[in-house]
């Protein structure tokens, strides 16, 4: 039982390897000027390459969430928003092609409820998967 509870918990934890930490990885993605827009979000997206600079399949995608204090200025609802953003990455990661993603809210959202933010979210990371192909 602990063997198949380790086992899935590991699919679903959200590593250090699964996220940006950096200010450079920041900046890369944002200088590679790529975006989807939703109504409330902008997902930046840079393809993930090696030392060598050649796109990597391999690696796993990375994901790198900003909710301004200027858009929302209750930390509980920023945190709620980053944790939409993380748990949707968490569960559609292994459909998704190898990219640094960062999503960052755009426009504040007024009063949706977490269905309608998480939707937005799912959907926008799928957009970037059928984008790719």
């Amino acid at each position: 039982m602990s063997e198949l509870r380790s086992q899935t918990s590991s699919n679903f934890a959200f590593p250090k390897r699964y996220r940006l930490t950096k200010t450079d990885e920041y900046s890369s993605v944002f200088g590679f000027r790529r975006a989807i827009k939703s109504l409330h979000f902008l997902l930046h997206y840079r393809p993930r390459s090696n030392e060598s600079g050649e796109v990597n399949e391999v690696v796993p995608s990375r994901l790198g969430v900003v909710v301004p204090k200027k858009l929302v200025k209750a930390a509980v609802r920023r945190n709620l928003i980053k944790r939409l953003a993380r748990e949707k990455f968490r569960l559609l990661r292994s459909q998704l092609p190898s990219y640094d993603l960062i999503l960052r809210l755009a426009v504040k959202p007024g009063i949706p409820d977490r269905r309608t933010l998480a939707a937005e979210i799912s959907e926008l990371l799928q957009k970037l998967n059928h984008q790719k192909r």
